[in-house]
């Protein structure tokens, strides 16, 4: 690479000690629920017949997703804010931003082939079955995976090439792109116009599908006759909608725009609301407001 520096330390958050070690403490207990959470959502559709379904089966990958998302930041968090791991090497930080941004990409692929699965639903009731068969379940899975990854490949192609010069200070808790931009000596502009239309293209792309689809989802919705049956279209994407509210809210503001200008603490905050509190809430999520899983939930513990 182009690079004369070797590594770069990480800042984390400004405090006191006793913040910092406050900080530690709720990033391990975030750390432990959500991985437990999203855990034992897998462990459930998994061994719950009654959930072997399309949508049961994307909210899988979503958990699975979200366990290692999170476990790529919050260990090495900690040891930031610890003050044992404040350093990270070139070839790391290229690896971690192409690991976060690729998951992140799968997860707006992933949260728009739900919004479809809704949408196939509600809509199209009688043809649900015959449409979103297992076999098309996982292909949409699979391109997603696989589109997430090759999406953020050339833009981290693209910064692994930009010239570091000094300093080698990243007022962050992660390699991110702003942050890299904001030390590079180099010209930035073949990156900056990469995340942008990578932006665009995965993110914007996938929220449209998403919001097109809850177009028809709530016309639908509104069509139906009696309260109780609104309610019953309703609750089925209620907790899906929810999700995509969140996750997309904070990913455009930190990703879809021209430049990289934005404050870094800001980022630091959004990012800390991106991959550590997000990943804890879904499990909640579709716990809370899914009455399968509850009694799937109710089952597992009667059986205990």
């Amino acid at each position: 690479n182009g690079t004369g520096v070797e590594e770069f330390i990480l800042l984390g958050f400004p405090g006191t000690r006793h913040f910092r070690l406050s900080l530690v403490v709720v990033f391990a207990l975030t750390y432990s629920l959500t991985v437990t959470g999203n855990a034992s959502i897998i462990v459930l559709v998994w061994t719950t017949k009654k959930l072997h379904t399309p949508m049961y089966f994307f909210i899988c990958n979503l958990s699975f997703l979200e366990i290692w998302y999170t476990t790529g930041v919050v260990p090495k968090a900690i040891g930031v804010m610890l003050g044992t791991s404040q350093t990270i090497s070139f070839n790391v930080c290229i690896f971690q931003l192409f690991f976060l941004l690729s998951l992140g990409s799968i997860e707006c692929f992933l949260l728009s082939v739900m919004a479809y699965d809704r949408y196939l639903a509600i809509c199209c009731p009688l043809r649900y079955s015959s449409i979103m068969s297992s076999v098309l379940s996982a292909r949409l899975a699979l391109s997603s995976w696989l589109g997430g990854f090759l999406a953020i490949s050339l833009l981290a192609f693209l910064t692994s090439r930009l010239t570091f010069c000094g300093p080698d200070v990243i007022n962050h808790f992660l390699c991110d792109i702003d942050s890299c931009l904001a030390l590079s000596c180099s010209d930035t502009w073949p990156v900056e116009l990469a995340t942008f239309l990578v932006s665009i293209i995965v993110v914007v792309a996938s929220c449209v599908v998403t919001l097109v689809s809850y177009v028809y989802i709530i016309s639908s919705i509104l069509r139906i006759k009696s309260a109780h049956g609104r309610k019953k279209a309703f609750s089925t994407c209620s907790a899906h909608l929810s999700v995509v509210t969140i996750w997309y809210g904070s990913t455009i503001f930190l990703y879809v725009k021209p430049s990289a200008q934005n404050s870094l603490d800001l980022n630091k905050l959004i990012n800390t609301f991106n991959t550590v509190v997000t990943p804890l809430l879904n499990p909640f999520i579709y716990t809370l407001r899914n009455k399968e899983v509850k009694q799937a939930l109710g089952q597992a513990f009667q059986k205990q």
